[in-house]
């Protein structure tokens, strides 16, 4: 009997906890969980960077990175993009698989964006060869897309972008797609049409523009809008209540921004979010439902202390972050999991050992520590 009582003791115990140990939240529990998906060494590569996620239609969780085999350099480096897949919302997650594997300096692939159409396709969209900065017409960075028919678990073949964005004929000579999340449109005339934003650096000046490239048949054709923010940087886009879209852009010092009432065609005046004043950094923006938006990104003037503002005004101000990842830590991707709870994918430690890192926390938790 003693034996008995212990063992259903035991079970007691591991249906609370889970299989990890960890005590498993009620549904109405403030929880914060993370895991570490790469660390520098993890799978033969030097170091890991660029998180990009995404909760798909029917619950998997898609984690895209770099796999910066050799040191944590951009392009042009021999970079490899690699993916990971979790059907638990992220307790446990597939070994990595390579989307498309760099063949050496010049020759690799970097910095990769999702967004998954209407009729289910997943697009992947990423920079490749050339480095942004070294960019010239005979020898340009690309802007590469390729789409997945089953949910991530296998990848087509690529597709070249880059004339969508420039040519030779242009003021520009380098463009490339923002990591992270691209949009699609779920309301009002342009419903279903996919988004994602581009940093265009011109001829004369080492300085960049952003534009959206959009398409209105699930990513088989392409067009540019008209320039959506002057001196910006990568940018990341949110459809509002009122089916507007905006652009949120890094900028060092307070963050750039501007709005688009034709589904990103044109675009309003620029402004900037002065209680959003940061380092210049690559960042996300997530709905959280009709009345609240959120914005991870430093909180700081250097590449740390990642933290996850809010808005209560569709964008009009900022407010109330939350820190995240204290210390250094740079690019994050945010989504919403099934359960409503939010996902995070973000980089640790980057000076030399970029860690890439999971969190998975739900509403209640984020509140109780924005009072």
């Amino acid at each position: 009997m003693k034996n008995i009582a212990i063992m259903l003791l035991a079970a007691l115990v591991a249906v609370a906890c889970g299989d990890d140990g960890h005590k498993a939240p009620l549904a109405d529990e403030p929880f914060c969980d993370s895991v570490c998906l790469y660390r520098p060494g993890d799978y033969g590569s030097a170091n890991w960077r660029i998180p990009a996620l995404l909760c798909l239609d029917d619950g998997t969780l898609l984690a895209v990175n770099d796999k910066r085999k050799y040191n944590e350099a951009d392009l042009p480096e021999d970079i490899d993009i690699v993916y990971r897949r979790s059907t638990d919302m992220g307790k446990t997650w597939s070994e990595p698989q390579t989307l498309i594997a760099g063949q050496g300096r010049g020759q690799g692939y970097g910095d990769p964006a999702l967004v998954q159409c209407a009729g289910g396709d997943v697009l992947c969209f990423f920079a490749g060869h050339n480095g942004y900065f070294q960019s010239t017409p005979a020898k340009p960075i690309c802007i590469y897309m390729c789409r997945s028919t089953d949910r991530g678990l296998t990848w087509g073949d690529t597709v070249n972008l880059t004339s969508v964005a420039w040519t030779a004929e242009s003021s520009y000579r380098a463009a490339f797609v923002a990591s992270g999340n691209g949009l699609r449109l779920r309301r009002g005339a342009h419903a279903g049409r996919i988004l994602v934003a581009a940093a265009m650096l011109r001829v004369s000046e080492q300085v960049s523009d952003n534009y959206v490239l959009y398409s209105d048949d699930e990513g088989h054709s392409w067009q540019r809008s008209a320039m959506a923010y002057s001196g910006g940087d990568e940018a990341k886009l949110m459809e509002l209540a009122d089916g507007r879209v905006l652009i949120s852009v890094r900028r060092s010092g307070a963050r750039g921004y501007n709005t688009s009432a034709d589904g990103g065609a044109t675009w309003d005046t620029q402004g900037t979010w002065p209680e959003m004043t940061t380092n210049a950094c690559n960042g996300d923006m997530l709905r959280l439902d009709d009345t609240t938006l959120l914005h991870s990104i430093p909180n700081s003037m250097q590449r740390r202390d990642v933290s996850i503002f809010t808005s209560n005004d569709e964008g009009l101000s900022w407010h109330s972050p939350v820190l995240m990842c204290a210390g250094p830590s740079v690019y994050s991707s945010l989504t919403m999991l099934p359960d409503g709870s939010i996902g995070l994918y973000v980089e640790k430690n980057p000076e030399g050992a970029c860690e890439l890192w999971y969190y998975r926390f739900n509403r209640d938790w984020l509140e109780s520590r924005s009072r």
